[in-house]
Parts: C-alpha cells; structure tokens; sequence
C-alpha cells in the first residue's frame, strides 16, 4: 500500500516537471519571438489581504501599431515593486496575447515554483521506487 504514495509522489513530480518545462518554454519563446518595449507604471492597485495590503501594477505601453495597451502585472507585493512613473522592460507577443515583465521572476516565476515543489517529490518518490527494486 506504501508503495502507492511513493508512486503517487514520483508520478506528480513528472507532471509537475512537465508543466515547469512548458513554462519555461513558453517565457524563453516569448523573448526570442517577442516585441520587446518600455512600459510605464500608470497605477498601483492595493489589495487587501489578511496580512495587510499588498499592490499590484497597471503598466501602460505603446505596440507597434500604436495603440494604448494597458495590463495589470500578475504579481503583487507589499511594499510596492514599483513606484508610479517608474519605466520597465517588457516583452509582449505579436498577437498581444502575452505580456511579461523582463525580471528574472517576471519570466520564470512558475517554472521556479513548480520546480520547487517537484524536487522533494521527486527524490522522496524516486528514491524509495528506486531504493525497494535494488
């Protein structure tokens, strides 16, 4: 029956795995493939949580045919990551679907945090499938 949870453990973190890797493609397709720009911060969105209030960007740019594009960052942080005024490097995709912030977490944030949690799995798993057949 133990053997059901490790396998289940091993099996999670190859998904896990899986969706990093995909993540990490994505961001790297995004900045080899991406319009790359300077955006500006517009707004700062507070949100309240139960440890206080945490603030969220709006950033606004301008795309290649000139139109206004404004998008909030996926990210919040108390204190605040940016200041109103502040200038960032973004990268956005030619159909505007996709928009990140050009920062280390901006870009790789899930592939670290999926990651994060595959790792342990995929030892403690990995090591007693591996461990019980030798």
């Amino acid at each position: 029956m133990i053997e059901y949870l490790y396998l289940g453990m091993l099996l999670l973190s190859v998904v896990l795995i899986y969706f990093a890797v995909k993540h990490y493609n994505t961001s790297k397709d995004l900045m080899t493939n991406g319009i790359k720009t300077k955006a500006k911060v517009i707004e700062l969105i507070e949100i309240s949580g139960d440890d206080g209030y945490t603030y969220k960007p709006v950033f606004e740019y301008t795309d290649r045919a000139n139109n206004i594009v404004k998008f909030k960052s996926d990210v919040s942080s108390s204190p605040p990551s940016h200041n109103v005024g502040d200038i960032v490097n973004i990268v956005y995709s030619k159909d505007n679907d996709e928009k990140k912030v050009i920062s280390f977490w901006g870009l790789y944030r899930w592939t670290i945090i999926l990651l994060s949690i595959a790792s342990p799995l995929l030892i403690i798993g990995g090591g007693y499938i591996l461990y019980s057949r030798l």
